[in-house]
């Protein structure tokens, strides 16, 4: 039962990355620019975040079973749609929404029934290990499959390839039994959801608009927060009234599953933050294919694949607290090694070792970090926690996209002083991760049931 689960992952999360190499393929073909992909590939990731918390509440009314097939076909048809989309427009409804929609629908069952299927620390890290595993390589192989595929055929048979993997899915998924029954009376909080997603919105929109205009950035900062804020009042106020929230203001009370939900933001913030850049910088500024890109971020698949496995022997011997900490202190060396290997050096293979340091720190706290926010509540909690978990990390993906993303196209005049300032804010915010993990307490994954 986990290959499709891990599979399904892999798929949502490739889908996050191999954009990257069709950069200038998609422009050329659709008749757009860089900001254009660059919308695309952040509304898809944005689309994820908005939707993951209220599909997480779904998993209870409608059952995890048939969310999970559900989702499957939503993205499917997004998948084809994207393949045959004759401008940008298209794409962005198949790509970006329909394909957003389904794997919001489809990612908070495979937590939610990893967690339930696996009850001990041990089993349950090996299972969350194989699952992130699998997204880390989806996000990072993302540009090498979609490269060579992009560049062997053409950027639309990625969508195709997308599409074939999903059928795939289904066929395996046939044996899963949902642990729970549905409960078809469960309340649904609509204008929480309406709440909670047009505050993210405009949040992300606001970054997108930093490098054209300051003005309607500042309003859509500012209406980002008024929504959020309006979003906990709106949900404390149906707690009061012994109504159920879209989401419960008590999962905000526990310090440890706070501080891991910051760590697995930054931690998707900076996977999806250096793809972007660094794919995008090949592209445009050295010239080079799609398949050329994507053999470079090989070193990055490398170092998740080879951090991943190691998953569960890693947690029965650390703490998930020094592990998490360990992560970002190798991916922030790596972020200094792509600065400077770079910067010294006009060989493509400079990239290389610092991908290498940031695949293995990211691949080694990813899984501590999900198995600390899951493992902090109880399993009549775990639809809640896990679409809140789930939109963090997807926040992430979509703010680095959008904040890496927004300081390297504002400034492709200067490539290279584009590229060193774009990598340099992502460090920035890897050490606000780093900081967070130092809070993260010592024996933290461990919930008594």
């Amino acid at each position: 039962m986990l290959v499709p689960l891990a599979l399904a992952q892999f798929i949502c999360s490739f889908a996050g990355s191999n954009m990257n190499v069709m950069i200038n393929d998609i422009s050329t073909d659709l008749d757009t620019t860089v900001q254009g992909v660059q919308l695309a590939i952040t509304v898809f990731l944005l689309v994820m975040a908005a939707l993951m918390i209220p599909a997480g509440k779904l998993t209870d009314r409608w059952g995890r079973k048939r969310c999970f097939t559900l989702g499957l076909g939503i993205y499917g048809i997004g998948a084809l749609l994207s393949a045959f989309s004759p401008g940008l427009g298209i794409l962005i409804l198949g790509n970006s929404i329909l394909e957003g929609v389904g794997t919001a629908l489809l990612i908070p069952p495979v937590y939610i029934l990893t967690t339930m299927l696996f009850s001990d620390v041990a089993s349950r890290a090996r299972a969350f290990g194989v699952i992130t595993g699998m997204g880390g390589i989806g996000a990072a192989a993302g540009p090498l499959i979609g490269g060579a595929i992009t560049t062997g055929i053409s950027w639309r048979a990625a969508f195709v390839f997308q599409a074939v993997v999903i059928v795939v899915i289904l066929l395996l998924s046939r044996t899963i039994v949902d642990p729970l029954p549905p409960d078809p009376t469960r309340p649904f909080d609509v204008a929480g959801t309406i709440l909670s997603a047009t505050g993210l919105a405009c949040l992300v929109m606001g970054i997108l608009q930093a490098d054209d205009n300051l003005t309607l950035t500042a309003i859509l900062l500012a209406a980002g927060a008024f929504f959020l804020v309006w979003f906990f009042i709106h949900a404390r106020a149906r707690e009061r009234g012994g109504r159920e929230p879209l989401l419960s203001t008590a999962l905000f009370r526990n310090h440890t599953s706070n501080v891991a939900l910051v760590t697995q933001n930054v931690q998707w913030l900076l996977l999806m933050g250096v793809a972007f850049v660094v794919s995008a910088f090949l592209q445009v500024a050295r010239g080079y294919n799609a398949i050329q890109t994507g053999v470079i971020f090989t070193a990055a698949t490398a170092g998740i694949l080879i951090s991943s496995l190691a998953a569960e022997r890693l947690t029965r011997r650390h703490a998930q607290r020094n592990l998490v900490i360990t992560g970002f202190v190798v991916t922030l060396a790596g972020i200094g090694v792509l600065l400077l290997m770079v910067r010294y050096s006009s060989n493509v293979w400079a990239f290389a070792p610092g991908l290498l340091l940031i695949g293995l720190g990211l691949g080694t706290m990813l899984t501590p970090s999900v198995n600390v926010v899951q493992s902090a509540f109880p399993e009549d909690q775990q639809g809640e926690i896990s679409g809140l978990s789930r939109s963090v990390s997807n926040l992430g993906s979509s703010l680095g996209t959008a904040i890496a993303g927004t300081v390297l196209v504002a400034g492709l005049t200067s490539p290279e002083h584009a590229y060193a300032l774009a990598m340099i804010v992502l460090a920035g915010i890897g050490l606000i991760g780093l900081v967070a993990a130092t809070r993260l307490p010592v024996g933290a994954a461990t919930h008594r049931r």
